[in-house]
């Protein structure tokens, strides 16, 4: 299978910088704080350049291997769709599944799954029009 890699790059990257909003303080980063346990200074430790780095090359994987679901050149409803559908259905299901046994918080489990339903509603979208 061909890569447009300009196409994967971008919807990565579009993803992630939504990402850099929602988890921020006046989005849903303080109540995402409070419902993950996270502490100011447990945030502030470690390397913020490592986890930012590998959160844009996974953010582009991911765009990658939906890209290879939804085909090359896919219809822009058909791919917003399939991405709406793969954030909500496929990794929000599974994070409700892992979220009961950890007991999270259905809080968490609803910041967490709207972040992945925009990431792959944006994947979809970007590699529709950029495909």
């Amino acid at each position: 299978m061909e890569f447009n890699w300009i196409a994967l790059i971008a919807a990565g990257l579009s993803a992630f910088l939504v990402g850099g909003l929602w988890y921020a303080p006046p989005l849903f980063g303080k109540a995402w704080q409070a419902a993950a346990g996270l502490s100011d200074e447990q945030l502030a430790a470690g390397s913020p350049g490592k986890t930012f780095g590998l959160a844009a090359v996974l953010s582009i994987i991911a765009a990658t291997v939906f890209s290879m679901f939804i085909g090359p050149k896919p219809d822009l409803a058909f791919a917003i769709g399939a991405g709406a559908s793969a954030g909500l259905c496929w990794v929000g299901a599974t994070l409700g599944i892992l979220y009961l046994f950890e007991r999270r918080s259905l809080k968490l489990w609803a910041i967490n799954t709207g972040y992945a339903t925009v990431q792959f509603t944006l994947y979809g979208a970007v590699l529709s029009l950029l495909g």
